[in-house]
């Protein structure tokens, strides 16, 4: 197999950063030494481990791009940017049909969704990338729709912790109140409530010091409305190389959509890519 061109699009940020240097590592995959950038990102380019990767700003990516495509073809993007940037970013990919990897949680989703079914290029959305946690999300879903009404009566809290520069609240903790809603719980996404001071999280949380620049915590508590029953959901990741695997297989199931014609279908999820949906 011959390695795609993998482009990770939100340097210099943490988690595009942990991804590009991935990639270095993944013989399936070989990283584009250009990534898109901010407008407020003063610096040219960015070093990982020994590949130094220029820095493309919003106002001359259109042009920019054409000599990329032309020197990588078959380019793939994973965007890892930030939440204000999503449509503008599925817009950019759509219109130089570069399929892409969407990891960014935030933005208008259902506008992100109709871009890429009117596009000519396949992209996998997904508000988490992390394979166990896509695979909790799933079962959350199957209990969902075979379950319906099963906690009617019981009362949710949701509390999620991520690094203060996480501007938005989670997309994960967002899907999985739509699976108690259907579960016949009553419960507002607004009111998920969402840590991301280090104090609170390092001496209430427990999270560990090392690891408040990167991580993401999440407790789902569902009570009975007369006290005899309590049940709670939690994940807690400390780090970033969990959502490494899953982005890199989602670059991998755009590949063999593009080298095998791609087919009708446009828009896929991370459950479409751990399942090998045709």
């Amino acid at each position: 197999m011959t390695p795609i061109h993998t482009m990770i699009n939100g340097l210099p940020g943490n988690v595009a950063k942990t991804l590009a240097g991935g990639v270095l590592k993944d013989p399936r995959l070989s990283l584009v030494p250009f990534s898109l950038t901010g407008g407020d990102i003063t610096a040219s380019s960015v070093q990982v481990s020994d590949t130094q990767i220029a820095l493309i700003k919003p106002g001359n990516r259109d042009q920019e791009i054409k000599t990329v495509l032309a020197d990588y073809p078959g380019l793939i993007a994973v965007d890892f940017t930030h939440p204000s940037a999503v449509n503008a970013n599925a817009e950019f990919y759509t219109r130089h049909k570069i399929p892409f990897v969407m990891g960014t949680t935030g933005g208008d989703r259902a506008a992100l969704e109709e871009t890429v079914n009117r596009g000519q290029t396949p992209a996998v959305i997904a508000p988490n990338m992390a394979k166990q946690i896509v695979g909790f999300q799933a079962m959350m879903e199957y209990a969902a729709t075979t379950f319906p009404g099963l906690f009617k009566g019981y009362t949710l809290e949701v509390a999620e912790s991520h690094q203060k520069g996480k501007a938005d609240t989670s997309g994960t903790a967002k899907a999985i109140v739509s699976c108690f809603n259907g579960l016949g719980v009553d419960f507002d996404v607004a009111d998920i409530k969402k840590v991301r001071d280090p104090e609170v999280q390092e001496k209430e949380w427990g999270v560990p010091k090392e690891h408040l620049g990167g991580h993401g915590w999440h407790t789902y508590t569902l009570k009975a409305d007369d006290g005899s029953a309590l049940f709670e959901f939690k994940h807690n990741i400390n780090g970033r190389e969990i959502y490494t695997g899953g982005s890199y297989d989602a670059v991998v199931f755009l590949g063999e959509k593009m080298a095998t014609g791609g087919g009708s279908k446009k828009l896929y999820s991370m459950i479409d890519v751990m399942t090998k949906v045709s």
